[in-house]
């Protein structure tokens, strides 16, 4: 149950309180929405609180009923990489709890600011990425005419330090040589071919060519032939010394002979980290 209304607020519609320095109006789908000021008179209060409830009936549905029709469409099946949904997805795990319920009509600039600023008090880069996916949704979502507005349009990013960390020989030499096989065949190629560590555990077998390894950048879709070195034919030799269970269309490859997830991956290359330090 509800809490009960103090006497002086029994006039107020259902739903609407008293803010900080304006009347609220809480609805069921979530959501906070200013009326008017607490100055206002109480007419004012209940023509504003009509006037919503009203637009609250003619708007769509909920921000995760967004989302989710998103999520199945084409463009995100067929035009973003794996690796992008995988993120999408993510950072839609944070934010379903705020957002999810409310209809998705009636989220403003504001809630985004306030989303952000809560957010980026743990992680700046990471409330980035998320307003960045709500953007998307709604950007999505505009052009097919299901919501008649962006609201991140407008909110301001974090801004973000770049990484001006150079790793020299001896500290990239040192965790090479005591990274274990798979690791270390991913940190060579990744190095010499100027790629992500996404491209290295995508590329297969049928990728080696005479001239050179065939690779498709994930993020740019740039196709290049990455011509072969000694070096780098010595590490794609390490990867195919790695022995698995099955036969493997993949360089780098799992004991299974599958393809190495981000997490499983990363849990090698921080163990490997460790003991170099």
């Amino acid at each position: 149950m509800g809490r009960a209304r103090k006497d002086a607020d029994k006039w107020m519609p259902k739903r609407v309180y008293s803010g900080k320095s304006a009347f609220e109006f809480r609805p069921k789908s979530g959501g906070c929405i200013r009326l008017c000021p607490l100055t206002a008179p109480k007419s004012t209060v209940w023509r504003r609180y009509e006037q919503e409830v009203k637009r609250l009936e003619m708007v769509g549905g909920s921000f995760s009923e967004l989302v989710n029709e998103y999520m199945k469409g084409d463009y995100f099946c067929n035009e973003l990489s794996p690796r992008t949904q995988k993120d999408y997805r993510g950072y839609w795990l944070k934010i379903e709890p705020v957002f999810g319920k409310a209809k998705a009509d009636i989220i403003e600039p504001a809630h985004i600011r306030a989303y952000m600023d809560k957010r980026g008090k743990k992680s700046k880069p990471q409330a980035n990425r998320e307003k960045a996916f709500i953007s998307a949704v709604f950007k999505w979502g505009y052009e097919r005419g299901k919501v008649a507005k962006n609201p991140c349009k407008g909110v301001r990013a974090f801004s973000e330090k770049r990484r001006t960390r150079y790793i020299n020989d001896d500290e990239y030499n040192l965790l090479l040589s005591v990274a274990p096989d798979h690791v270390k065949a991913a940190m060579e190629i990744a190095y010499l071919c100027g790629v992500r560590k996404g491209d290295v555990l995508d590329i297969k077998k049928g990728q080696l060519r005479e001239e050179g390894i065939y690779i498709k950048q994930g993020k740019t879709d740039v196709e290049q032939i990455k011509q072969w070195t000694p070096r780098l034919r010595a590490a794609v030799s390490l990867a195919a010394s790695i022995k698995s269970s099955i036969e493997t269309m993949y360089v780098v490859h799992t004991k299974q002979g599958q393809r190495y997830t981000e997490s499983g991956f990363d849990s090698a290359f921080r163990l490997a980290k460790k003991e170099a330090q």
